[in-house]
């Protein structure tokens, strides 16, 4: 009978080992991984300790940086910036009424545009934005959720026009339409008609494009609204299941779609508690898609995350302090075992990121992953007794939760997920985590440095910042309408028209609709306020 430790051997392959001194500063050599010979290793079920056999000892994670801003033309020049500084991976922020699906010219757009990300009304900003990027061999992750279809289908469009097939892309659609409505907000369409075009881009991108993930289901927005850990743990997964149960339910065997699946979480503050809930993810998920639903590959039951720093816990006040808390956070999410990382810059709690700040972030991960020395062992805090407890501890709460779900979808993680939403029992549960958190902050029994304790010199905070102005609004208008001038208005209109009829036909999967229709410069909000006719529009109940 082989050992744990022989069967994580036979898939330890040396010979793609990164080239480093795999030892300390002084000389000691250092084991890929450590631990009892028949423990748990990475790269085996349940895959507790990572994925992948080697982890970073043969590839570290992306460093994907987070950029959009003003126009296209602006974040395509942060984009090159990036790639100059020695970001490997590029992901697109959005203004707000790209993300809530309305064009530049929109009324309710004024004062927005460009302002929290970059603002994108048709293929020609799409084209914009990537000019001179080679999308064939740098990666790509869009943060877009209700009009993701069809900014997908102008990111295909532009890609193929500019010569790189779909199936060389290779990259991520944010696309997680549940979480906005648990904790983020930025929904159009009611959830049942919006899981549609979830369920379309998830088919046409196993069917067309092997390299690209369809959806990042992401617990980051879930936990910056101020979740806990474990109900981010929990509900992100929750939300997984129920984007799995939807794909089978539309007729797909689960190892067809389920390995280009991956996760978005968020990296907080308290160091331990986020590295447990890592692995505990990681346990999670196998379990149940090979348990419950079936999974034979084991791509399919391997959990591959992608980790940002949290926002929420950077503070206005002494801004440099938050280079500290970024640089914890990302430790936190390396230790991990994450797959890529996006560090905040010191600047965001009062601006979109400086050049400078943006530097620093990025610079933040490059220290960890070069200078540390912590790239060179998976799992390091593996079988350490506080982590280890902590894990079991997230494991046995998110299962709490995760029972009351599928009693509540009787049997099904989907319906449970919908019906959740629908009765606002995840807003709920969010909102009372979020006050009390607040209450120990008010009460004295949490510090924020800066804030709450260690003030002196808060007077004195003066730091350069990123300012969106009119012009670049009146500069993203003028640009829509130059494209609204120069395309054919008829072909506009037979596109629509198609976008219309496959939308009433809930079998039809409307990307390549959308597709065409953004070969033809229609733009955002026109493709969105047609897919309305059919969907109708999603009011928010409140709960008083």
């Amino acid at each position: 009978m082989e050992t744990a430790r022989q069967l994580w051997q036979e898939r330890f392959d040396a010979s793609k080992l990164r080239d480093a001194d795999f030892q300390t500063m002084s000389g000691i050599p250092v084991e890929p991984v450590y631990g009892p010979s028949d423990g748990e290793f990475p790269g085996e079920y349940p895959y507790t300790r990572g994925p992948y056999s080697s982890m970073y000892r043969s590839k570290l994670w992306t460093m994907r940086m987070f950029a959009g801003f003003g126009t296209a033309d602006d974040t395509n020049s942060r984009f090159k910036e990036i790639i100059a500084s020695g970001g490997d991976g590029l992901s697109t922020a959005f203004d707000m009424p790209t993300l809530l699906g309305i064009d530049s010219d929109d009324p309710m757009s004024l004062g927005e545009v460009g302002r929290c990300g970059v603002a994108v009304d048709s293929m020609a900003d799409m084209e914009d934005l990537y000019e001179g990027i080679d999308l064939g061999q740098i990666t790509t992750s869009m943060t877009i959720n209700s009009p993701a279809a069809v900014i997908f289908a102008m990111f295909v469009a532009q890609a193929e026009k500019a010569g790189i097939p779909r199936s060389r892309l290779g990259g991520t659609l944010q696309n997680d339409i549940l979480k906005e409505y648990q904790a983020q907000k930025e929904f159009v369409f009611p959830p049942r008609q919006s899981m549609r075009l979830v369920r379309d881009t998830i088919e046409f991108a196993a069917a067309e494009m092997p390299r690209w993930h369809s959806i990042s289901i992401s617990g980051y927005h879930i936990r910056e609204a101020g979740s806990t850990a474990a109900e981010e743990l929990a509900f992100t997964l929750a939300n997984g299941f129920a984007y799995v149960e939807l794909a089978m339910k539309a007729g797909l065997d689960v190892d067809a779609f389920a390995p280009r699946l991956s996760f978005f979480f968020n990296a907080h503050i308290d160091f331990f508690e986020e590295i447990a809930k890592y692995r505990a993810a990681r346990r999670i998920w196998a379990r149940w898609m090979k348990e419950r639903y079936g999974a034979k590959s084991e791509r399919s039951m391997q959990l591959r995350f992608h980790t940002q720093t949290a926002g929420v816990s950077l503070t206005a006040q002494q801004p440099e302090v938050n280079i500290v808390r970024t640089a914890i956070e990302a430790l936190a999410g390396v230790l991990g075992g994450t797959q890529s990382l996006h560090t905040n810059s010191m600047d965001e709690a009062l601006a979109l990121p400086s050049d400078r700040a943006a530097r620093i972030a990025l610079r933040t991960q490059q220290v960890i992953a070069h200078e540390t020395n912590v790239a060179n062992v998976a799992d390091p805090l593996g079988g350490s007794h506080y982590v280890e407890e902590l894990t079991d501890t997230m494991e046995q709460r998110a299962n709490e939760l995760f029972d009351y779900l599928d009693e509540l979808g009787k049997g099904s993680m989907l319906e449970g997920v919908i019906s959740g939403i629908e009765e606002n029992w995840f807003q709920g549960r969010i909102a009372d985590s979020a006050y009390e958190l607040e209450r120990s902050f008010n009460a004295g029994r949490r510090t924020i440095v800066g804030v709450s304790e260690f003030t002196e010199g808060n007077e004195e905070d003066q730091i350069d910042l990123l300012r969106i102005t009119g012009e670049d609004e009146a500069r993203q208008r003028k640009r829509l309408h130059r494209v609204r001038e120069d395309r054919d208005q008829n072909a506009v209109d037979i596109a629509l028209a198609r976008i219309r009829t496959d939308a009433a036909d809930s079998s039809t999967n409307l990307m390549p609709a959308l597709i065409d229709a953004s070969k033809v410069y229609a733009t955002l909000g026109e493709m969105m306020s047609t897919l309305e006719d059919n969907f109708g529009r999603h009011v928010e109940v409140p709960v008083i």
